[in-house]
């Protein structure tokens, strides 16, 4: 028992626990630098230190996870070349994996074995390799994409136009920064696109209206969040201790700035993150349901006819391939394949009947 004082000078009896008799080693506990990290604490660190992408830490993760349960959550360090082997086997026997995914199972083990248990794996012999597709992109004509276009609305058909016209991945799109759009030139600037590479696209002329629109909106909102501190968008650990002001400047907020905002994980301050890829890809979906079109059309979709278009056009294949930002041209060559005329102006026989 403890007497408490409470006001007119009176003293109350109130319980209060023995503070002695409660355990409070979770608050004066003191963080250990030298506690074994877990497995999948030292994976996630080796691919931060290499500088992996965000997708490509969660997928190797998560391959890694597969791999371990597959195996009775025996830790790898007692498996060998032979576990892995069956791992990939029964992807590609009993889950019918492609090819594809079966290669970044594959990638996601040798990084493992190789950077964090630090044991790299020797040659694997006896795969059930699962066989590789190829695949022809779907590509929309003009008419389709502007059928498409009608069944939008903004902010999501802007996005689309800015993919099919720039020939954007929905990621690059939704990302975009104020500075890295220069109207009066009709260019876009991608920063960290895939295999965190920069490169220069166009922007086509008929969006200009459609963008300065959209940047007028998101200057509203950026007022709007000063006034009410929020903290600023999103930036990467190490630009915002280089440029400590910058997630408070017009220049490098979001194009497209989500409509609420988060929590930040690291800092108690609210911040506005960019639109979410998944509204972008549902209004695709939506619309090419909506305008009655039977292909399967995704984001990539207007990525595919962007390139097809250009080439049709007379491009030169090597200016499409600085646009997409391929490494390899046979990469850009793939569209080579579904031009309405070849190279040699192929006639089909069944004009001539």
């Amino acid at each position: 028992m403890a007497l408490v004082y409470r006001s007119g000078g009176k003293f109350a009896a109130m319980y209060q626990p023995d503070v002695t008799t409660i355990p409070l080693t979770h608050l004066i506990a003191t963080a250990n630098p030298e506690r074994r990290l877990r497995l999948m604490e030292q994976a996630r660190r080796r691919l931060r230190e290499r500088r992996y992408s965000s997708r490509t830490e969660s997928a190797y993760l998560h391959w890694i996870r597969r791999y371990i349960i597959f195996h009775g959550r025996k830790h790898p360090q007692f498996l060998g070349e032979d576990a892995v082997a069956a791992f990939l086997s029964d992807l590609a026997v009993r889950q019918l994996v492609s090819g594809s995914t079966q290669n970044q199972a594959l990638a996601a083990l040798i990084f493992l074995y190789s950077h964090v248990l630090n044991r790299p794996l020797e040659p694997i012999a006896n795969i059930a390799r699962a066989k590789l597709s190829v695949h022809v992109p779907v590509v929309l004509s003009k008419r389709e994409v502007r059928s498409l276009l009608r069944q939008m609305r903004e902010p999501a058909q802007l996005c689309a136009a800015l993919m099919y016209g720039s020939g954007l991945r929905v990621t690059e799109c939704v990302s975009l920064r104020v500075k890295d759009v220069d109207l009066e030139r009709g260019e876009i600037t991608v920063r960290g696109g895939k295999g965190c590479k920069d490169r220069r696209t166009t922007l086509a002329r008929s969006v200009v209206a459609a963008v300065e629109g959209q940047l007028r909106v998101s200057f509203e909102l950026f007022k709007a969040d000063r006034k009410a501190n929020v903290a600023g968008c999103t930036l990467p650990i190490a630009l915002r201790r280089k440029y400590p002001n910058a997630e408070r400047e017009w220049r490098w907020q979001f194009v497209f700035p989500a409509t609420r905002t988060y929590r930040d994980r690291e800092e108690p301050v609210q911040r506005r993150h960019h639109l979410h890829t998944s509204l972008v890809q549902r209004a695709v979906s939506g619309a090419a349901h909506a305008a009655g079109l039977t292909k399967r059309i995704t984001c990539h979709s207007l990525r595919h006819s962007f390139a097809t278009h250009l080439l049709e056009a007379g491009a030169d294949i090597r200016t499409v391939q600085e646009l997409l930002g391929h490494t390899d041209v046979r990469t850009t060559m793939i569209y080579t394949h579904i031009l309405n005329k070849g190279g040699l102006g192929v006639c089909s026989p069944g004009d001539t009947l």
